[in-house]
Protein backbone atom coordinates (compact mmCIF):
# COMPACT_ATOMS: atom_id res chain seq x y z
CA UNK A 1 0.00 0.00 0.00
CA UNK A 2 1.24 3.64 -0.66
CA UNK A 3 0.60 6.23 1.73
CA UNK A 4 0.66 10.07 1.00
CA UNK A 5 1.69 11.68 3.84
CA UNK A 6 1.07 15.31 4.45
CA UNK A 7 4.11 16.95 7.35
CA UNK A 8 2.44 20.06 7.89
CA UNK A 9 4.63 23.77 8.00
CA UNK A 10 7.23 22.47 10.72
CA UNK A 11 9.51 19.25 11.40
CA UNK A 12 6.92 18.45 14.23
CA UNK A 13 3.74 19.11 12.05
CA UNK A 14 2.82 15.75 10.89
CA UNK A 15 -0.31 14.32 12.13
CA UNK A 16 -0.59 11.65 15.13
CA UNK A 17 -2.24 9.41 12.30
CA UNK A 18 0.32 10.12 9.57
CA UNK A 19 3.18 9.27 12.39
CA UNK A 20 1.71 6.03 13.38
CA UNK A 21 1.47 5.09 9.58
CA UNK A 22 5.14 6.14 8.95
CA UNK A 23 6.49 3.69 11.76
CA UNK A 24 4.82 0.57 10.40
CA UNK A 25 6.07 1.83 6.72
CA UNK A 26 9.03 -0.18 5.01
CA UNK A 27 10.11 2.69 3.16
CA UNK A 28 9.98 6.19 3.81
CA UNK A 29 10.26 8.67 0.63
CA UNK A 30 10.54 12.57 0.96
CA UNK A 31 9.07 14.66 -2.18
CA UNK A 32 12.08 17.32 -2.41
CA UNK A 33 11.07 19.39 -5.72
CA UNK A 34 8.10 21.67 -4.36
CA UNK A 35 9.45 23.71 -1.27
CA UNK A 36 12.84 24.76 0.12
CA UNK A 37 12.54 22.95 3.37
CA UNK A 38 12.74 25.04 6.77
CA UNK A 39 14.52 22.34 8.45
CA UNK A 40 16.55 19.58 7.60
CA UNK A 41 16.32 16.14 6.49
CA UNK A 42 18.21 14.79 9.98
CA UNK A 43 16.28 16.45 11.91
CA UNK A 44 13.16 15.16 10.44
CA UNK A 45 14.61 11.70 10.89
CA UNK A 46 14.84 12.00 14.25
CA UNK A 47 11.18 13.49 14.58
CA UNK A 48 9.93 10.06 12.80
CA UNK A 49 12.62 7.37 14.10
CA UNK A 50 13.44 6.64 10.71
CA UNK A 51 15.62 6.85 7.82
CA UNK A 52 14.20 9.13 4.69
CA UNK A 53 15.22 8.49 1.52
CA UNK A 54 14.97 11.71 -0.74
CA UNK A 55 13.02 12.07 -3.98
CA UNK A 56 13.34 14.54 -6.75
CA UNK A 57 10.73 15.18 -9.61
CA UNK A 58 11.82 12.03 -11.63
CA UNK A 59 11.66 9.61 -8.93
CA UNK A 60 7.91 10.80 -7.51
CA UNK A 61 6.57 10.65 -11.39
CA UNK A 62 8.11 7.04 -12.09
CA UNK A 63 6.57 3.97 -11.45
CA UNK A 64 8.87 3.09 -8.46
CA UNK A 65 6.34 4.47 -5.84
CA UNK A 66 3.23 2.16 -7.81
CA UNK A 67 6.04 -1.44 -7.82
CA UNK A 68 7.15 -1.22 -4.37
CA UNK A 69 3.49 -0.40 -3.30
CA UNK A 70 2.21 -3.77 -4.86
CA UNK A 71 4.24 -5.31 -2.14
CA UNK A 72 4.85 -3.52 0.72
CA UNK A 73 3.42 -0.50 2.64
CA UNK A 74 5.43 2.80 2.18
CA UNK A 75 4.81 6.13 2.12
CA UNK A 76 5.59 9.67 0.37
CA UNK A 77 6.02 12.24 2.73
CA UNK A 78 5.03 15.59 1.73
CA UNK A 79 5.79 19.69 2.71
CA UNK A 80 2.66 21.20 3.79
CA UNK A 81 -0.74 19.74 2.33
CA UNK A 82 -0.30 16.70 0.28
CA UNK A 83 -2.33 17.55 -2.73
CA UNK A 84 -1.26 21.20 -3.00
CA UNK A 85 0.89 19.83 -5.78
CA UNK A 86 -0.51 18.53 -9.14
CA UNK A 87 2.09 15.72 -9.16
CA UNK A 88 0.66 13.89 -5.98
CA UNK A 89 -2.66 13.70 -8.09
CA UNK A 90 -1.20 12.20 -10.92
CA UNK A 91 0.38 9.70 -8.71
CA UNK A 92 -2.87 8.90 -6.95
CA UNK A 93 -4.11 8.03 -10.51
CA UNK A 94 -1.52 5.73 -11.48
CA UNK A 95 -2.06 3.64 -8.11
CA UNK A 96 -5.81 3.24 -8.86
CA UNK A 97 -5.03 2.35 -12.53
CA UNK A 98 -2.58 -0.32 -11.02
CA UNK A 99 -4.79 -1.55 -8.74
CA UNK A 100 -2.78 -0.23 -5.54
CA UNK A 101 -4.39 1.09 -2.50
CA UNK A 102 -3.39 4.10 -1.84
CA UNK A 103 -4.17 6.77 1.21
CA UNK A 104 -3.89 9.65 1.68
CA UNK A 105 -3.32 12.04 5.16
CA UNK A 106 -3.82 15.25 5.14
CA UNK A 107 -1.78 18.28 7.34
CA UNK A 108 -1.54 22.15 7.29
CA UNK A 109 -0.61 23.67 4.01
CA UNK A 110 0.75 27.39 3.32
CA UNK A 111 -2.75 28.32 2.66
CA UNK A 112 -3.80 28.17 6.22
CA UNK A 113 -1.33 29.74 7.60
CA UNK A 114 -1.65 32.46 5.78
CA UNK A 115 -4.95 33.42 7.58
CA UNK A 116 -2.53 34.79 10.58
CA UNK A 117 -2.07 37.62 8.34
CA UNK A 118 -5.48 38.74 8.95
CA UNK A 119 -6.43 38.54 5.37
CA UNK A 120 -9.94 36.18 5.16
CA UNK A 121 -9.16 33.03 2.88
CA UNK A 122 -12.41 33.29 1.65
CA UNK A 123 -11.52 36.09 0.00
CA UNK A 124 -8.64 34.41 -2.14
CA UNK A 125 -9.08 33.67 -5.55
CA UNK A 126 -6.81 31.86 -8.20
CA UNK A 127 -3.29 30.51 -6.64
CA UNK A 128 -0.29 31.19 -9.21
CA UNK A 129 3.37 29.86 -8.72
CA UNK A 130 6.36 31.79 -10.09
CA UNK A 131 9.08 29.68 -11.69
CA UNK A 132 12.53 30.68 -11.18
CA UNK A 133 13.76 32.55 -14.51
CA UNK A 134 16.57 31.46 -16.53
CA UNK A 135 18.60 32.66 -19.90
CA UNK A 136 15.94 32.11 -22.20
CA UNK A 137 12.95 31.37 -19.96
CA UNK A 138 11.08 34.63 -18.02
CA UNK A 139 7.42 33.71 -18.06
CA UNK A 140 5.03 36.09 -16.42
CA UNK A 141 1.72 34.23 -16.75
CA UNK A 142 1.73 33.86 -13.01
CA UNK A 143 0.30 37.63 -13.37
CA UNK A 144 -2.42 36.91 -15.51
CA UNK A 145 -4.53 35.37 -12.08
CA UNK A 146 -3.48 38.21 -10.04
CA UNK A 147 -5.08 40.56 -12.86
CA UNK A 148 -8.26 38.58 -13.33
CA UNK A 149 -8.28 37.84 -8.97
CA UNK A 150 -8.36 41.84 -8.53
CA UNK A 151 -10.90 42.62 -11.20
CA UNK A 152 -13.18 40.18 -8.33
CA UNK A 153 -11.75 42.05 -5.58
CA UNK A 154 -9.89 38.88 -4.84
CA UNK A 155 -6.63 38.45 -2.61
CA UNK A 156 -4.07 36.50 -4.78
CA UNK A 157 -1.16 34.03 -3.47
CA UNK A 158 1.88 33.58 -5.31
CA UNK A 159 3.71 30.76 -4.46
CA UNK A 160 7.82 30.86 -5.26
CA UNK A 161 9.81 28.13 -7.17
CA UNK A 162 12.21 26.27 -5.35
CA UNK A 163 15.57 27.57 -4.88
CA UNK A 164 14.55 31.67 -6.07
CA UNK A 165 16.27 34.27 -3.98
CA UNK A 166 13.83 36.95 -2.56
CA UNK A 167 15.87 39.76 -3.69
CA UNK A 168 15.29 37.77 -7.38
CA UNK A 169 11.91 36.64 -6.87
CA UNK A 170 11.22 40.68 -6.13
CA UNK A 171 12.26 41.65 -9.37
CA UNK A 172 10.53 39.11 -11.30
CA UNK A 173 7.93 40.54 -9.62
CA UNK A 174 8.51 44.34 -10.40
CA UNK A 175 9.69 43.26 -13.75
CA UNK A 176 6.59 41.11 -14.93
CA UNK A 177 4.01 44.08 -13.51
CA UNK A 178 5.92 46.65 -15.93
CA UNK A 179 5.58 44.21 -18.56
CA UNK A 180 1.51 43.55 -17.72
CA UNK A 181 0.80 46.90 -16.90
CA UNK A 182 0.14 45.99 -13.11
CA UNK A 183 0.45 48.80 -10.92
CA UNK A 184 1.30 47.26 -7.51
CA UNK A 185 0.67 49.14 -4.39
CA UNK A 186 1.86 47.54 -1.35
CA UNK A 187 1.99 43.19 -0.81
CA UNK A 188 2.42 40.77 1.93
CA UNK A 189 5.18 38.83 1.81
CA UNK A 190 5.06 35.70 4.20
CA UNK A 191 8.60 33.98 5.12
CA UNK A 192 8.80 30.33 6.93
CA UNK A 193 4.81 30.16 7.96
CA UNK A 194 4.43 27.31 11.14
CA UNK A 195 7.96 27.49 12.04
CA UNK A 196 9.25 31.66 12.59
CA UNK A 197 6.43 32.88 10.62
CA UNK A 198 7.04 36.07 9.67
CA UNK A 199 4.86 39.02 7.32
CA UNK A 200 6.43 41.62 5.69
CA UNK A 201 3.76 44.67 4.53
CA UNK A 202 5.06 47.61 2.33
CA UNK A 203 5.44 48.79 -1.26
CA UNK A 204 8.22 47.45 -3.13
CA UNK A 205 11.18 50.02 -1.85
CA UNK A 206 9.75 49.04 1.44
CA UNK A 207 10.49 45.37 0.81
CA UNK A 208 14.26 45.84 -0.90
CA UNK A 209 16.99 44.86 1.01
CA UNK A 210 15.16 42.53 3.83
CA UNK A 211 16.36 39.68 4.49
CA UNK A 212 13.67 37.42 4.07
CA UNK A 213 14.09 33.19 4.97
CA UNK A 214 12.62 30.61 2.43
CA UNK A 215 10.06 29.53 2.07
CA UNK A 216 8.59 32.65 1.12
CA UNK A 217 5.21 33.33 -0.71
CA UNK A 218 3.94 36.94 -2.18
CA UNK A 219 0.14 38.02 -1.52
CA UNK A 220 -1.19 40.66 -3.79
CA UNK A 221 -4.38 42.18 -1.47
CA UNK A 222 -7.07 43.48 -3.21
CA UNK A 223 -9.66 45.65 -1.70
CA UNK A 224 -9.39 44.82 2.57
CA UNK A 225 -12.14 45.03 4.55
CA UNK A 226 -11.42 47.22 7.72
CA UNK A 227 -10.70 44.82 10.11
CA UNK A 228 -8.18 43.13 7.35
CA UNK A 229 -6.61 46.14 7.00
CA UNK A 230 -6.31 46.42 11.06
CA UNK A 231 -4.05 43.34 11.26
CA UNK A 232 -2.17 43.68 7.66
CA UNK A 233 -0.88 46.94 8.91
CA UNK A 234 0.34 45.38 11.85
CA UNK A 235 3.50 44.21 9.77
CA UNK A 236 4.45 47.31 7.99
Amino acid sequence: MLYIIGLGLNVKGISLEGLEIVKKCKKIYLESYTVEFPYSVKELGKVIGKSVDVFGRGDVESEKLVNEGKKKDVCLLVYGSPLFATTHMTLINDCKKAKVKIKVIYASSVFDAIAESGLQLYKFGKISSMPKWDKNFEPMSFLDYVIENLKINAHSLILVDIGLKFEDALNELVESALVKKLKLDRILVCSQLGVNGKFYYGSINDLKGKKIKAPFCFVIPSKMHFAEEEVVSCFE
